[in-house]
Formats: structure tokens, sequence, C-alpha cells
């Protein structure tokens, strides 16, 4: 088998341009059936049953593998009692026995070694390098996928990781939670599997085996008691109730609500169906939706019931802060942005490391951006202001998002007595009702190393004639420094039709970030990277925004006006957020 070594950096371009499809986490993993080097048959699952399994590739040839020898040892030590069971896998057709040996008797764990002739388990779980881990649960779910920890990387290595992913995943298992992180890369050796076979999870698609997951990792976040969707899926009976509707909203490509185009990313919140998987949702259905084994059904993971007073995703808080007066929410028609300010209670800077927004009426909130502003002094003032929501931007909810984690080492600053501007957009549903949304934060207890910041690449210089169907408005924004970037939030308003950012690097070469060509103003999703991206000093982020002001676009107010930047929907915007940090 040949190899390469992956430097840390170029792995989420790796990720994303892999020959074959990865087994995301939360996925039911393939029903392997497998032999040791001591010739003794094992099936994946099986092994799995009891505990739950952690799946090593090896590689006896590459240094990260060597590296992470003691860590693999300290854990299967740790976890001999009451933690998953180990299994090692060196991929492809070169491995020699002996050499396979050898590398089992320096790990020093009485754990299973394989031989992946062909590379067959690699290829069923997706896997791109050696060093990679996949965590498997009880029921056979992949939980998580990638590094062990942060340790090591091409060329270096700390004296005690800093991020161990791997040890928090078990942990998170074990409270019956899904792990925080999921899924991340891994600097270890490239694989070169090639074409070849890929054992799938299911022969034909079941409720219990593909279809359940499926639905829990891609709609339940939405389409759950309290959710802001219009019915749960929770269910077998559920799902079957509605599958009419399913299938044409998964057809059509209106549900999930994922805008990424394939080919970008990758990215740790994607919720998009992939082709694989909407092909199985409508083979399922076209197939009599059936129930198949309970005992493949997933784990219920335990987490907060969104829009209710109880319980936040990441645990108590350490400050919440609310509406000072609730917001009466029409039964029909559109209503106008909303705004209100809280000032925090605190009498010192603290630095944030996670923040969640809850409206206490979900299904009417269309969304919510928060900013650090000051009120102002007068309020009728705020009808004339046409440039908000360029700065300051700190944090935001779209239907069916969880808190937002900022990434380790960083944070953001909320200065003492900080003003929290609150700008609420709610749909009216055909009952009248009233929200108090609250914000929640969670904070370092030492400063993190580096700050976080919300930019942007925004225009408000433009103007979209009447009827144009395809007009281009563009923006930029340079690094004079490098900088490390996280996450994206495009938005515009009804006659948003599509949005591109762009990396340009100092030597000319041009890179698309993240493609919607298809955006959706009711759904203001904010893309996380599976990975940061690291950017050069002197690189230019790009961001080119189209709209459709034409009579064929059915959110058009008025396509007989020519359309200019303004916060109401009615007006324009053109902005492209960024998380960034030095």
């Amino acid at each position: 088998m040949r190899f390469a070594l992956l430097p840390s950096f170029l792995l989420p371009l790796a990720l994303g341009s892999a020959a074959f499809a990865q087994v995301d986490a939360g996925e039911l993993s393939p029903a392997l059936q497998l032999r040791d080097l001591d010739g003794r048959a094992l099936e994946l699952r099986a092994l799995a049953r009891e505990r739950g399994v952690v799946v090593v590739l090896r590689d006896e040839a590459c240094p990260l593998c060597r590296r992470w020898v003691p860590r693999l040892q300290e854990l299967a030590q740790r976890w001999r009692e009451s933690g998953p069971r180990f299994l090692f896998a060196n991929p492809g057709d070169a491995a020699d026995a002996a050499a396979l040996r050898t590398d089992r008797e320096r790990l020093n764990i009485e754990a299973p070694y394989v031989a992946d002739t062909g590379g067959v388990l690699a290829r069923s779980l997706g896997a791109t390098s050696t060093t990679e881990v996949f965590l498997i649960d009880v029921r056979g779910t992949l939980v998580y996928r990638g590094a062990i920890d942060d340790q090591h990387v091409v060329g270096s290595s700390r004296d005690e990781p800093t991020r161990r992913w791997l040890e928090d995943a078990v942990a998170a298992v074990k409270r019956g939670e899904r792990p925080a992180v999921e899924r991340t890369s891994s600097p270890g050796c490239a694989l070169e599997l090639g074409a070849g076979e890929r054992v799938a999870s299911e022969a034909t698609p079941t409720y219990h085996g593909t279809i359940a997951r499926l639905v829990e990792r891609r709609c339940l976040a939405c389409h759950r008691e309290g959710g802001v969707a219009p019915f749960p899926l929770a269910t077998h009976a559920q799902v079957v109730r509605r599958q009419a509707t399913i299938a044409r909203v998964v057809e059509s490509g209106v549900m999930p609500p994922w805008g990424a185009a394939e080919g970008s990313g990758p990215w740790r919140n994607d919720f998009g169906l992939r082709a694989a998987e909407r092909a199985a949702l409508l083979a399922w259905i076209e197939g009599g939706a059936p129930e198949g084994d309970a005992a493949l059904a997933p784990l219920a993971a335990r987490g907060a019931d969104f829009g209710t007073e109880t319980g936040w995703s990441l645990g108590e808080p350490d400050l919440v802060v609310e509406l000072p007066r609730a917001e009466k929410v029409k039964a029909q028609g559109t209503m106008d942005y909303r705004y209100q300010w809280v000032q925090s209670p605190l009498e010192e800077e603290r630095w944030v490391r996670a923040v969640e927004l809850r409206p206490t009426a979900p299904a009417v909130v269309h969304h919510v951006l928060t900013f650090l502003e000051e009120p102002p002094k007068d309020l009728r003032e705020l009808g004339q202001k046409r440039r908000g929501g360029l700065s300051g931007y700190f944090a935001g909810l779209v239907p069916g998002q969880g808190p937002t984690v900022f990434p380790t080492d960083t944070g953001k600053r909320l200065p003492a007595r900080a003003w929290i501007k609150f700008q609420l957009h709610y749909t009216a549903n055909g009952e009248a009702t009233s929200d108090r949304t609250k914000m929640a934060f969670w904070f370092h207890a030492t400063p993190p190393k580096h700050e976080l910041v919300t930019a942007s690449a925004h225009q408000t210089r433009f103007e979209i004639p009447p009827g144009a169907a395809h007009h281009e408005v563009r923006a930029k924004t340079s690094f004079r420094e490098s900088a490390w970037l996280s996450a994206f939030s495009p938005h515009m308003h009804v006659r948003g039709k599509a949005f591109r950012y762009e990396l340009e690097l100092p030597d000319g070469a041009r890179t698309t970030l993240l493609d919607i060509p298809r955006y959706d103003f009711d759904w203001q999703i904010r893309y996380e990277l599976a990975e940061p991206l690291f950017v050069p000093a002197g690189a230019v982020l790009h961001a080119t925004a189209w709209y459709d002001n034409s009579a064929a676009n059915p959110a058009n107010p008025d396509p007989t006006r020519a359309v200019r930047f303004g916060e109401q929907t009615w007006d324009e915007m053109m902005i492209g957020y960024f998380e960034r940090w030095r």
C-alpha cells in the first residue's frame, strides 16, 4: 500500500474530494465479517454489542501511527472494564503478516488486529487516512469518526493534547448524549484504496436500521414535539403517516433545507441529504416502509426540549438574559422586524465559549440575530437607520438550530455591562401568540488564546432594477494578517437567489469555499466548517450575491420597484458574514 503524509491544513480538502463516500457520524455501521491475524472470525457489530468498539486504522510504516501508540495503550487500560473495546485494522494489499504482528506487539494491547486485505473495512467506513478512529456504539451506530486527539500533527507534537475528541465522544455516549464533536479529520498517511468492494450497512433500507438514524440526523431538530416543524417524525408510525409528503419534498429538494452545494465544506453541522441518503429514503418508501429489526434501533440520545423553559443543550448556563417584554405575534399577515435591547448585568468582561438562543414560541420565530450595540437615544431613530447589521454581530438563531459552540481555544468578548440588541423576525402561523426569547451564555474560566470575531464582506451601495431576474452584487475583504476561518453566514432578504464565497490566495489561485445555488430566506443557516481553514496574509475573500426582482419570484413583494439596501424584508441586504480569528 502506498501512502503520503497528509498535512493538517489540507485535510478538509482531502475529506471533500474522497473518491468514495464516507459513513457519516450517526449512521449504521457496515455489517462486516472479518478475520484477525490468528484466523479467528469476527463480526464488526457483534464486537460493539456489549460495550461499543473503537476501530483504529493502522499502518506499521506510518510515523504518525507510531506516535499515538502510548495514548492507545493508556486508553485501553482505562477502558478495560467499563469502556469500548478496540479493533485494529491495517488496510491495503501489500501488508506483510510479519510486519503486522510486529505492530501488534508494539501496541501491547489485548485486542483483535485485522489485516484488512483489499481495504474492505476501510472503504466501507469511508476512511481517508491512517490514524483515523471510528467509535461504534452498542446498537451499531457510528457516533464519532476522526482523530484520537490533537497531540500530533505532521512535523510536530505537543507534550499533551488540548482536545481529546475520542475520549469526549466515549464520555458523551456513556451519558446517553451525542458527542459535541462527531467528526474531525485525522493527520495521518493518506490511504490510496481506489475502487473496490464496499459493504453497505443494510442490503435493503429498514426504519430501525437506516431510516431512523437518517431522520434523527437530518430532520428531528425541527420535526419533534415542541419544534418549529408542523409535525413530529420521531417514530416509525409518524414517519409512515407522512411518507407521501416526505417523498415529495425530498424529490424536489425542498427538504431538508441545506443550501450548500456538494463540493464545498465539509461542514460540521451539515444536515443536508447526500445522494445516497436520498436514494435510500425514497427506496424505503417505495418498498413499503418496512420497520425492520428493533434490535438495530438507535439509542435514544437525551437532549434539550427545544422551546420549553427547562433544560439547556449544554447544561446549566453561566448567564441567561431575556427580552424585557413579550412580543405579541398576530395570527396572520406579515410583521416588521422587532427590536429589543438587554443590558448585561455583569460588572466585568467575560469571554464566551458558547451561546444558545431559545424562543418561548419557536413555531413563529423565523430568525433572531443579536448584536453588541447600544440602543438609540430615541427609538424613533430606528426607522431611519439604513446600515444596521454590518458590525457588532454576536450570535443568531434559525429554525432547528441548537447552541453555537465556538472553536476550541477561541471565544467572543462580552464587555462589562454590554448592551445586546435583539433583532426578531416573526412569521404568523394562524394562531395569535407571544414570545419572550432568552439567550444563554457559557463562559471560559480564563481568557482563550484567540478572540473570535464575526466580520463580513458586504455591500450597501447597490440598486436592483425592477424586473431583474439575475442581478449580481459583489463585495470583498482583504486579510492584512493571516487568520483562521471557521464559519459563514450569508444574509439576504426575499429577493435573494444565490450566494457564493471564494478565497483568492496571494498567488492568484481562487477556490470556492461556500456555494449556495438556491438561497432561501426562510433558512438563515450558519455553515460551520468541519475543520478551521487557514488563510495567509494577503488573501482576499470575495462574496457574490444574486437577486431575483422579477415577477417570477413568488416571494417578491413588488417586482416594479427598484430595491436598495435596508433592514426590512421588502428592502435588501448583501452581507457575507464570516467568523475568523488570528
